[in-house]
C-alpha cells in the first residue's frame, strides 16, 4: 500500500500577491490544499482601519474576488480544500463574503471561520495588567492610540475546521504557517506531542508561506532564475513521519534548489534552534536539503519542542507622523548637490517650525540611493553623477511633516543644478503605526470555530516556558590557519534578510561545506554590528543600542544573523528606504572572506 501524501502549495506571500497564483496551481491538478497568507503588522493595521470604517471590512478582499471567486467552480470540481489568514481583523465578515459568492454560484462549499485571536475588545483591561514590551520593555501604548490588537494562534484551530467538514477556513491573526500545519494535523492525525511531526510541518509552511521566494523569487543567484513572469508558486508534498519535498508546477518559470529552498528557510526565523511557534518551539539547526530530481528538494531533519506557555500578541498603535519625498539629481557631484539641497530642507523647515511655536523633528533622514549611502563605511564610490535623494522626517504634529514636504517644494527654485524627477500629487503626513509585542498566558484567549453558524470551543494546551539555557549549541568550527586571500562573501555563499519589528536577519549558506569554517571566522557578530553599524547607530527615538547575536545551523551549513535595533523602529515606523531589511543581505555579500589560496584559485 502506498505511503499516505499530502500535496499543499503556497498561493500567496503578501496581500497584493499575483492573483495568477491559483490558476496556475490548480492547473496542476493534483493538489490537496492551497494556503494563503495574506497578513503582516503593517496589514493588521491597514485591515483595523478599514473595519473602523466599515464593520464589514477589516479583511483581504482580494482573496474573495480575486482568489477564490473566478476559481471557485474549479476547486469544487477538484476537491480542493483552501485555507487561508485572509480573515484578517474580521474573519467572521470574510467567511459571510465567501458564503455569499458560494451561494450566487450554486456551489456546495462548506467555510470555517477561526475567532478568538482579537483582543481590541479587551485593551483596557490589558493596558491595566501592566504588559510590557517583549522586546524593549517599553510600557504598554495608550488605549486611544490602539488600533488592532491580535494573538497569533496556532495550527488546531484550522484542524478543527477541516475535521468538521469545512472546504475553505478563513482565520484572523495566526502564525504565518498555522495554516499549512492545520491541514497536516488534520490529514495525518498529528497531536500536541508528535513534536518532530510538528516542527516538520511548521517548515513546510514556512517554505511556502511567502510563495515564489522559494522558488527563485529573491533569490541570490538571480541570473539562473528564468521567465520571472511565469515563476511557479511551492507545492510541498508532505508525508506521515513530516518530512517533505519541494516543488513546482510543471512548465513554469523560476527554479527550485537546495539553495532557494535553504534560502527561504533561513529567512525570518531568529534563533533557530528556538523558532517559537504556538503549537510547537521548532529547531532548524540541523534540517537537511536534498536535490532528488530537477526543480524538487526534499527536507528533513528538523526536531521540536514542547509548545510555549505563551501566546505573542501585536498591538499596533498611531504615535506621532512621517512623511518624505524623492528627489533626483543628475550631473558632476550629484550626490554634493543633493546634500546641499537637503540641508537646506531641514533648515527651512526648522525656521518655519519656530515660528509657528512647534517642536523640532523627533528623526530625519536623507538616503542618497546612487551614492551607496546604503554601505555607510563600506561605500566605495566618493562621487556620483546621477542619484535619487531621498529625505524623511518623524513629527508629534502632521503640521510639522507638511512644513517640511511644502520647504522641499519651495526651494526647488533655489537648488544647485541638476534636479529633474518624475512625480504626480505631494505627498501628505501620515501617521506612524508602531508594533508592540507582548507575551499573554494560554487560556486566556476563547478561542472558537465557527461553522455555517455552528460554534465549536477549540480545546487550549497550557503549553511549557522554554528554557533557552538548555538548549545545546552546536559546535564552532575551527579557525582555518591557512585564510591568507579574501574574496567575496558571494562568491562563498547565498544570502537572504528580512525583518522582525525593528530586528533584522540575515541567513547566510555556505555554497560548499568547506566554505564555513572561513565565513564563521570572519562574520563574528562584531565584524556584522560594523558593518550595519550606520543603521544601528541611527536607530529609532527611544531605542537602546542595537547589537548582533548569530546562530550556526550545521545542517545546511549556514549561519544566521539576527540584529537589534537595526530598521529605524520596523515597518509603517520606519523613515528608512529599506525599512524591512529586505536588501541587508546584499550588503553584506560583497564583505570580504579571507580563505586559503586553493579555494580563491577555485572560485577564479
Amino acid at each position: 500500500m502506498a505511503e499516505k501524501t499530502i500535496r499543499i502549495a503556497g498561493a500567496s506571500g503578501f496581500w497584493g500577491d499575483a492573483a495568477r497564483a491559483t490558476p496556475q496551481l490548480l492547473k496542476d491538478g493534483n493538489l490537496d490544499f492551497i494556503a494563503y497568507d495574506y497578513l503582516a503588522e503593517i496589514t493588521m493595521s491597514i485591515m483595523a482601519r478599514a473595519r473602523a470604517k466599515n464593520p464589514d471590512y477589516g479583511y483581504a478582499l482580494d482573496f474573495v474576488t480575486a482568489a477564490m471567486k473566478p476559481n471557485l467552480k474549479e476547486i469544487a470540481r477538484q476537491g480542493v480544500k483552501i485555507v487561508s489568514n485572509a480573515g484578517g481583523v474580521n474573519p467572521q465578515a470574510c467567511a459571510n463574503a465567501l458564503r455569499a459568492v458560494i451561494a450566487e454560484m450554486g456551489l456546495e462549499l462548506k467555510v470555517a471561520c477561526v475567532l478568538g485571536d482579537d483582543m481590541i475588545d479587551h485593551r483596557d483591561d490589558l493596558a491595566d495588567q501592566g504588559y510590557t514590551e517583549m522586546f524593549t520593555g517599553a510600557a504598554f501604548p495608550a488605549v486611544d492610540k490602539i488600533a488592532s490588537i491580535n494573538t497569533y494562534l496556532g495550527a488546531f484551530p484550522v484542524a478543527m475546521a477541516l475535521d468538521k467538514g469545512a472546504d475553505i477556513v478563513v482565520t484572523g491573526r495566526s502564525v504565518d504557517s498555522a495554516v499549512t500545519l492545520g491541514a497536516c494535523i488534520h490529514s495525518f492525525g498529528w497531536g500536541r506531542d508528535d513534536l518532530d511531526q510538528l516542527a516538520m510541518g511548521s517548515l513546510a509552511g514556512h517554505i511556502i508561506e511567502c510563495g515564489p521566494q522559494a522558488t527563485g523569487g529573491n533569490f541570490t543567484d538571480w541570473e539562473d532564475v528564468h521567465s520571472l513572469e511565469t515563476i511557479g508558486y511551492p507545492i510541498a508534498e508532505l508525508r506521515a513521519d513530516g518530512s517533505f519535498d519541494c516543488s513546482k508546477p510543471e512548465g513554469t518559470g523560476g527554479l527550485v534548489t537546495r539553495a532557494t529552498i535553504a534560502e527561504q528557510m533561513v529567512y525570518e526565523i531568529g534563533d533557530p534552534q528556538a523558532y517559537m511557534l504556538p503549537d510547537v518551539v521548532c529547531d532548524f539547526s540541523n534540517v537537511e536539503l536534498e536535490q532528488v530530481g530537477e526543480n524538487l528538494v526534499r527536507v528533513t531533519g528538523a526536531t521540536g519542542l514542547p509548545a510555549p506557555d505563551t501566546y505573542k500578541v501585536c498591538t499596533t498603535y498611531a504615535d506621532e507622523f512621517r512623511g518624505g519625498t524623492n528627489m533626483t539629481f543628475y550631473g558632476v557631484d550629484a550626490d554634493r548637490k543633493a546634500q546641499k539641497l537637503a540641508d537646506a530642507i531641514f533648515a527651512a523647515s526648522r525656521r518655519t517650525l519656530q515660528q509657528f511655536g512647534l517642536a523640532d523633528f523627533s528623526e530625519t533622514s536623507v538616503e542618497l540611493l546612487g551614492a551607496e549611502s546604503q554601505y555607510g563605511s563600506n561605500a566605495q564610490v566618493s562621487h556620483c553623477r546621477e542619484l535619487v535623494m531621498k529625505i524623511a522626517a518623524k513629527h508629534p504634529d502632521a503640521a510639522g511633516i507638511g512644513i517640511m514636504l511644502k520647504e522641499a517644494v519651495g526651494l526647488g527654485l533655489a537648488t544647485p543644478p541638476g534636479l529633474s524627477g518624475f512625480a504626480g500629487a505631494r505627498p501628505s503626513p501620515s501617521p506612524v503605526v508602531r508594533l508592540f509585542s507582548f507575551a499573554l498566558a494560554k487560556g486566556t484567549a476563547k478561542i472558537q470555530v465557527e461553522l455555517d453558524g455552528a460554534i465549536f470551543d477549540v480545546p487550549d494546551s497550557p503549553g511549557v516556558a522554554l528554557d533557552r539555557a538548555a538548549l545545546i549549541r552546536p559546535d564552532i568550527p575551527p579557525a582555518p590557519a591557512d585564510a591568507t586571500v579574501s574574496v567575496p562573501l558571494i562568491k562563498l555563499a547565498w544570502g537572504r534578510s528580512g525583518d522582525k519589528g525593528d530586528r533584522a536577519n540575515i541567513g547566510i549558506i555556505a555554497r560548499q561545506p568547506q566554505y564555513l569554517p572561513y565565513i564563521y571566522a570572519a562574520l563574528t557578530e562584531q565584524a556584522v554590528a560594523d558593518r550595519f553599524g550606520h543603521f544601528i547607530s541611527a536607530g529609532a527615538t527611544g531605542s537602546s543600542g542595537g547589537y548582533v547575536e548569530r546562530y550556526l545551523m550545521p545542517g545546511t551549513d549556514a549561519i544566521n544573523f539576527l540584529i537589534h535595533n537595526v530598521l529605524g523602529g520596523g515597518g509603517m515606523a520606519s523613515i528608512r528606504n529599506d525599512a524591512q531589511g529586505k536588501g541587508y543581505a546584499q550588503l553584506l555579500l560583497d564583505a570580504a572572506i579571507p580563505v586559503s589560496a586553493e579555494i580563491a584559485s577555485q572560485l577564479k
